[in-house]
């Protein structure tokens, strides 16, 4: 896993394999992929999910759209990748990197003169997505490593790992990254409900690659910060906006706990994740199925007729955030973030490898 892809092109089907990670632990299986429809599937169930894989997989979506149309005008040839694009932009709504992956490879193929070179030119611009984001992770890895002491206790929530990304991970990858650096890290995972990222991916990754991983349910967070266990929190992100960092519901009150015991709290993420035209309160938070928390294999866990609210995502305030961790360095709170993104150089950087 530490080197291996979530999610790729085989030109073989021709179309996507990738890892379904609703069966992990119990199963590792590769599926198959030829029709965007089938993708859709996949990334509402969560066989795919992670913002930086949701961001493959949407310039993968849109390569397999242009494969799979056979109209020879060029635009009814747009107009058909597009319908199917909106189809996968529809599926995940709070996570921003899905439609930024869906965006950059529409924007190669649409100015392309003829329908084969669309084909080719997309797909060439979603392996160079894919491509990019194993570089990104890895130097978000870097760069946070040295934020971390010689030797502590990361609490992390939910997966930001290479099962979130296309290989290494975000908030894992800093992980990763330290211990690479030969430093002693010990990690305690977040079970998080309800659907176990944490208990199911991250430790699977973690054990999976020898790093000393520990699983707890979400309650008991605080409780460990509280008795001095935790030394510093890491956890991913799907949207970052001007005033807050969107992630997997029950990210804000790790912040507010991390706050209030005086642990930095640090969130990993690349540059596709963050979105300088909205605010929070634009944003709209993903609600899922009743299902996912009254029933658990064949127990019903919650009575009939009584509702649930079963939020994807939270949002933590931007001032509990003690330094977001990007490609291009480690930057602190207040952020600027439509200059970081035209430019990069308005923050100051850490150097990956001072301990």
């Amino acid at each position: 896993m530490k080197s291996g892809a979530t999610l790729w092109w085989d030109a073989g089907l021709p179309g996507i394999r990738y890892i379904d990670q609703t069966l992990l632990p119990e199963e590792y299986k590769i599926v198959d992929c030829r029709t965007v429809q089938r993708l859709a599937t996949a990334i509402r169930r969560l066989e795919i999910r992670g913002a930086p894989a949701l961001g493959v997989a949407g310039a993968f979506g849109v390569a397999l759209a242009a494969s799979a149309c056979t109209n020879k005008d060029p635009s009814a040839f747009v107009a058909s990748v597009k319908k199917d694009a909106e189809l996968l932009r529809a599926t995940r709504p709070t996570a921003v990197n899905l439609g930024w992956g869906i965006d950059r490879v529409l924007a190669r193929l649409t100015g392309c003169r003829d329908t084969d070179t669309a084909r080719a030119d997309s797909l060439s611009e979603a392996q160079t997505i894919a491509k990019e984001d194993t570089l990104c992770c890895h130097a978000i890895g870097d760069h946070g490593a040295a934020l971390l002491p010689s030797r502590c206790t990361v609490l992390t929530h939910c997966n930001a790992g290479a099962l979130a990304c296309s290989s290494w991970g975000t908030a894992l990858g800093v992980i990763r990254s330290a211990v690479n650096f030969g430093k002693d890290v010990r990690v305690i995972a977040c079970e998080t409900r309800p659907l176990l990222q944490g208990a199911r991916l991250t430790a699977w990754e973690l054990a999976h690659d020898g790093i000393d991983v520990t699983v707890i349910t979400d309650s008991t967070a605080a409780h460990l910060m509280r008795t001095g266990t935790i030394d510093a929190v890491i956890v991913g992100a799907d949207r970052i906006t001007r005033d807050a960092v969107f992630n997997k519901i029950g990210t804000y009150m790790h912040a507010v706990c991390a706050r209030y015991h005086g642990i930095p709290f640090y969130v990993a993420a690349p540059l596709s994740t963050f979105d300088a035209t909205r605010t929070e309160q634009e944003v709209t938070i993903e609600e899922r199925n009743r299902d996912e928390l009254a029933v658990m294999g064949n127990s019903t866990l919650i009575p009939d007729g009584v509702p649930v609210k079963n939020f994807a995502f939270d949002a933590t305030p931007m001032e509990l955030v003690t330094a977001i961790i990007t490609e291009r360095g480690v930057f602190r709170h207040p952020i600027d973030i439509e200059a970081l993104l035209s430019t990069g150089v308005t923050q100051t950087t850490i150097d990956p490898h001072s301990s």
